[in-house]
């Protein structure tokens, strides 16, 4: 008896979505399966990796961490040509987290030079986060896409709290928009369904659906995404078919297995090694579930994911 192995053909498809312009610009979505079944659909792009650029010097941070980029942590602008140069990363994610009333409280101005001195310092597509506080980034981005006119690029996180403002001012200086929400199915459909109500074109939103690293609710983030690109794919449904971001370094490292040293814990073993794996198996289990874009930290965990995703596309 000859077996046939059974093909599932989907109905719908990803929205193509262009990061950046001109000859580094980065496209991702446009696939017709999910996330590496290329034995039953397209995959025309396979997920691209951002790497992290923080506004402020990082506080905490374990060694590990710290070793890999020495005193560029506190030049935005040279950690982000150490990202590009040294470890070839093709999209950078400012993170502006010295933006937030209750930390550095650092003024939309201070975060638009920024934003600034990192685009004249690296020739990418970019990717700029807010604090999470809703009514300061709504007040940072607004003047971040009108700085960055020349140059576009994704912001965000827009939010069911401060979503107009943030997607009238990409509308207004043609950026995408980070629609990020908790974790919810119904909610990301619904944000997106009200950023295009505003006149943004559906193709300018990448979906943020947040994550939780290995241990810390992944498992919960995976099924959301996957449920994600069911409805996108299985149901046609027009406004789940946009790209989606995973926000994971930050998330990765916030892990105590991840950042808790060896004195700490003999038991756990190696703290560089450790913390490495936890990021790329967070990184490669979003990657799973359908992220398109994956901001990541650590070099070496960059590195394995790369190696992940080329073995994942060529099978």
């Amino acid at each position: 008896m000859t077996f046939q192995e059974p093909i599932e053909k989907m109905s719908g498809r990803i929205r193509e979505l262009t990061l950046g312009s001109g000859e580094n610009a980065c496209t991702v979505g446009g696939q017709n399966t999910l996330s590496f079944y290329r034995w039953e659909g397209d995959m025309p792009h396979a997920p691209v990796i951002a790497m992290e650029v923080y506004d402020v010097a990082p506080v905490g941070w374990p060694e590990s961490l710290v070793a890999a980029f020495g005193d560029a942590l506190s030049d935005p602008a040279a950690w982000a040509r150490v990202c590009v140069e040294k470890h070839g990363a093709r999209l950078i994610c400012i993170q502006l987290a010295g933006t937030d009333p209750n930390g550095a409280d650092r003024s939309a101005s201070e975060a638009a030079e920024t934003v600034k001195s990192v685009a004249d310092a690296v020739d990418v597509p970019l990717l700029v986060y807010g604090s999470g506080n809703a009514d300061k980034d709504a007040e940072v981005l607004k003047l971040v896409a009108e700085v960055m006119a020349d140059r576009p690029c994704a912001i965000g996180p827009a939010t069911e709290d401060n979503y107009k403002p943030i997607a009238a001012a990409a509308l207004a200086y043609g950026h995408v928009v980070i629609a990020e929400t908790p974790i919810d199915v119904n909610m990301a459909k619904q944000l997106n369904i009200l950023i295009t109500q505003l006149g943004l074109p559906a193709d300018k939103i990448l979906m943020d659906p947040s994550t939780g690293a290995v241990g810390y609710g992944i498992e919960y983030s995976y099924t959301v995404s996957e449920r994600l690109r069911l409805a996108a794919l299985g149901q046609n449904d027009d406004m789940t078919q946009m790209p989606m971001i995973c926000n994971l370094g930050k998330e990765s490292w916030r892990a105590k297995e991840a950042k808790t040293s060896v004195d700490e814990e003999p038991a756990w073993g190696d703290a560089h090694k450790r913390g490495v794996l936890w990021e790329a198996t967070t990184a490669i289990t979003m990657a799973a579930g359908g992220a398109d874009v994956l901001v990541m930290r650590h070099p070496e965990a960059v590195d394995l994911m790369r190696q992940a995703i080329d073995r994942l596309a060529a099978s």
